[in-house]
């Protein structure tokens, strides 16, 4: 049986922008449109021509050619103002020089907005809807129209929003998108409210005979933007509009990373090209990176948490059969399957990260209690091994009795002072390292103390081990693990490193935060050492 095609519509560049902390650039919008393009998305909602310098530039660039393969670049706009006609609306007229072959408008379907907000009558709001798409229409674009509170406006007065549905298919709309602009209502209305639209349309012999589509957009201000997105495709919509990562105003719009997987993997609809989906997760955290956006690792289908075990044994179900405890295989979204280190963690978690981690202990099958031990005495310290893999690889051989270390640290200090002339924060770090017994006794200055410090460490062993040049820190976070002990809590550091192969964390503690810093700098550059060493030997 031919799978049914529903049709995404993304807005993330229009609504998702809205988000409190999302600004895009005229570049950055150019860089998320040829992503979504690549993805397979069917229709990007650019932004409101003539609205800001941003999207008349982003318009500009589309005009002048994107290359997109698959994707129609729409632009966004509201029906005319109730005193223009639509040829001279400035709105509309935007719409059409930027050159699109789709547009996006919205109207009231609210009698309350329609008095309130447009302080318009009811009958000219239905000429304005009419009109705008019949002019768009004419000017040779494809219109989706966007009743603009439509579910709070059919609950009440559900002829008046019926008529205004009425206006825009009558003027040759080709898709008519219900919103929930508030997002207030829930999936048993949406579904109820869609059926009744469908029922109502069909039994008019004017509208039965058009061609035209039904769309969702939806906000999700009470949890239910995802749910109420997939009850309108069940009752007949074929277009759904949503964002990536869920951005919008307020608490965002539908999210596309969980919808599209739904409609999919669930619902057997046909969303993307064959093979697309499993550019999910990297397209999720992609749109993160150029919007400046912090990841949520418990977001479903992408976040780096979707697919995360910590519990022994939910660990050992799931290396017994995946299906015990993951809905779907991570790889079909493009995600990964992990095991958390913790003082939760079983032998199963222990023997999964060994393998993870490429570690062989000669047959050594106490390890793994060695190793749950020293974990349970650490975190109860106040180490957490969750984020910090390398520091865990670097445990396991400490407690198995195969580590050795590669330099050893016989002391350092830290000078923070302040030039009085200038009023410049220096900081200077002297470290002593016994090296393959050579004593190496190098100072450093850095932006900072912990930057001193790294730069002293490095200064010290490049000579020997040239390779740590590649490596490089890409993250610092600090956490106070008892911030009601003041100025003697205990500090957790937590660093992640980088090289051209690979991203590795460590971590460390101390009531000082320079002795949990070089914690976690130390093990940092003996995990890249580690590593250097093992492919040496391959």
């Amino acid at each position: 049986m031919t799978q049914k095609k529903i049709f995404l519509f993304d807005t993330t560049l229009r609504d998702g922008s809205q988000s409190a902390g999302v600004s895009f650039s005229a570049e950055d919008k150019i860089k998320v449109a040829k992503a979504l393009d690549d993805f397979g998305i069917d229709f990007i909602e650019g932004g409101w021509p003539g609205s800001n310098p941003k999207d008349e530039l982003f318009f500009e660039q589309a005009h002048k050619g994107m290359n997109l393969k698959k994707a129609k670049i729409v632009a966004f706009g509201s029906t005319r103002h109730k005193d223009k006609q639509s040829h001279v609306d400035s709105n509309l007229l935007a719409i059409v020089n930027s050159k699109v072959q789709y547009a996006s408008i919205f109207g009231k379907a609210w009698d309350f907005h329609v008095i309130h907000a447009l302080r318009a009558t009811l009958e000219e709001n239905i000429e304005m809807i009419e009109d705008s798409v019949k002019f768009l229409k004419q000017k040779g674009l494809g219109v989706v129209y966007d009743a603009e509170h439509f579910f709070d406006g059919f609950k009440a007065n559900r002829n008046y929003a019926l008529k205004t549905i009425e206006a825009a298919v009558r003027a040759g709309a080709f898709n008519i998108t219900f919103c929930d602009t508030n997002g207030g209502t829930m999936p048993n209305q949406i579904s109820e409210i869609i059926k009744e639209v469908k029922n109502h349309l069909n039994a008019n012999n004017q509208f039965s005979k058009m061609e035209y589509s039904l769309g969702i957009h939806a906000h999700n201000d009470s949890e239910c933007a995802v749910a109420n997105t997939l009850v309108a495709v069940l009752e007949g919509a074929t277009m759904v509009q949503g964002t990536i990562n869920g951005y919008g105003e307020r608490c965002g719009n539908a999210n596309l990373c969980s919808i599209i997987p739904n409609l999919e993997i669930k619902l057997g609809y046909k969303c993307l090209p064959e093979d697309k989906l499993k550019g999910l997760y990297e397209l999720s955290r992609h749109i993160n990176e150029i919007a400046n956006v912090i990841p949520n690792d418990h977001q479903p289908y992408v976040g780096k948490a979707a697919f995360t075990h910590k519990a022994g044994i939910h660990v050992s179900a799931v290396q017994r059969h995946s299906s015990t405890y993951e809905h779907v295989e991570p790889t079909t979204v493009g995600n990964e399957r992990k095991v958390l280190i913790s003082e939760l963690a079983g032998k199963s978690n222990v023997m999964f990260k060994i393998k993870e981690l490429n570690l062989d202990f000669d047959g050594d099958k106490d390890v793994s209690t060695k190793v749950i031990d020293l974990i349970k005495k650490m975190e109860h310290k106040g180490y957490q091994y969750e984020d910090a893999d390398a520091s865990f690889a670097l445990l396991v051989r400490k407690a198995s009795g195969i580590y050795n270390p590669f330099f050893e640290l016989k002391g350092f200090r830290v000078v923070v002072q302040k030039e009085s002339n200038t009023g410049e924060m220096v900081s200077e770090a002297i470290v002593k390292l016994d090296v393959k017994g050579t004593l190496e006794h190098t100072v450093a200055e850095g932006d900072g103390p912990v930057n001193a410090l790294d730069n002293a460490l490095r200064k010290a062993l490049e000579k020997f081990y040239p390779e740590l040049k590649e490596m490089s820190l890409s993250d610092f976070k600090v956490r106070i693990i008892n911030p009601n002990a003041s100025t003697g809590a205990i500090t957790r550091v937590l660093i992640e490193s980088k090289d051209k192969k690979e991203t590795w964390g460590t971590v460390g503690i101390s009531e000082n935060i320079i002795e949990a810093s070089w914690q976690a700098l130390s093990e940092a550059v003996e995990y890249k050492l580690l590593k250097e060493s093992a492919r040496k030997k391959k």
